[in-house]
């Protein structure tokens, strides 16, 4: 409120136009954010999309609409960029869950093992990994590896878990989850598709187990969105961070999306509180000033590299769908 006060009279979207013009910078955006920052995006994505443009920007500042690990990732990817982050504290709740000396010694205990961890970690865990893997890469990734190589997975224990009984493949796995998606409410799913008859139910691999037991599709954010586009009903059930239905709605505004509910029956709940912090006044801030900006220790960001790198050279082999496939899967 305070910062909104004193930016009073000043026509911020307007000079955030200037800025990106003046600074030659690039506004990346994840579907998470808030409507009015999707809006001003040059780019928005998923976390591998945004990796992708991150490494392949010709622009001098990146002004990273996302949580930390996402900026920290594309000053990995292009360390001769300037990345600013409208607001330093927005962390991620997978992130704060793996601590690299914890990580560290759970890997020293299973030396057999190789790290395939997902992106949603700080980059000293990163340094520590050996691939990293998003939601709409992971299975892709996993079956390129020898079916007899010992695997551990972190920090997500519900993406790691969904892609065991999807696969097959027995991971060990690291035990963090995202507190958005850990906050949905299978009573209160099924009671909003008994308001929904015939509905389908889309759910992102973050989610519990069982949630994704009840959905039709499971998905990286691009996945869902895909599945949006080429469903054949006029209401669709989404178990994700409700921003995403900013761009369904873009989209498809004659179709409903409907934003599944936590415990309290609101979806509002289920609002990534790290992702909101960033606003439009802090994103004009941030370019204006080039503060606050992502440094990090070029011997850590080699060696967090080599992981981004084994990723998105692995990733190519992707359809490109961004799915994990069907959301019904055998296995415990």
């Amino acid at each position: 409120m305070e910062l909104r006060q004193n930016l009073a009279g000043v026509d911020i979207r307007a000079e955030i136009e200037r800025l990106r013009r003046e600074k030659n910078a690039v506004i990346l955006a994840h579907y998470y954010q808030k409507p009015e920052l999707q809006d001003l995006a040059d780019f928005v994505g998923d976390s591998l999309d945004l990796s992708r443009k991150a490494a392949a920007t010709d622009a001098d500042v990146i002004a990273f609409c996302g949580v930390r690990f996402m900026a920290e990732t594309a000053k990995i990817l292009s360390p001769d960029k300037i990345v600013v982050l409208p607001d330093m504290d927005a962390g991620c709740s997978l992130e704060d869950s793996c601590p690299p000396e914890q990580f560290a010694a759970f890997r020293a205990a299973h030396p057999d093992h190789i790290a395939l961890t997902y992106i949603n970690c700080s980059t000293e865990v990163k340094a520590l990994s050996d691939i990293i893997v998003t939601s709409s890469s992971a299975e892709t990734i996993l079956a390129q590896l020898p079916a007899d190589q010992k695997i551990i997975f972190g920090p997500d224990r519900n993406l790691g878990g969904y892609l065991v009984r999807k696969t097959g493949r027995e991971m060990l796995l690291w035990p963090g989850v995202c507190i958005v998606h850990e906050a949905f409410s299978e009573t209160e799913l099924m009671k909003l598709k008994a308001q929904h008859p015939g509905a389908p139910v889309v759910a992102h691999p973050e989610c519990p187990a069982i949630i994704l037991d009840h959905a039709d599709y499971v998905g990286s954010t691009r996945g869902i969105l895909e599945y949006a586009m080429a469903m054949p009903g006029d209401t669709l059930i989404v178990a994700t961070e409700p921003h995403i239905i900013h761009q369904m709605e873009k989209a498809l505004p004659n179709k409903r999306f409907v934003g599944a509910p936590g415990a309290d029956g609101n979806c509002n709940c289920n609002i990534c509180p790290y992702m909101a912090l960033n606003t439009v006044e802090k994103l004009y801030v941030a370019l204006r000033d080039l503060e606050p900006r992502i440094e990090i220790e070029e011997s850590l960001r080699l060696k967090a590299k080599v992981s981004l790198d084994a990723m998105l050279t692995m990733a190519s082999g992707s359809v490109g769908k961004g799915d994990l496939g069907p959301a019904r899967v055998t296995g415990d």
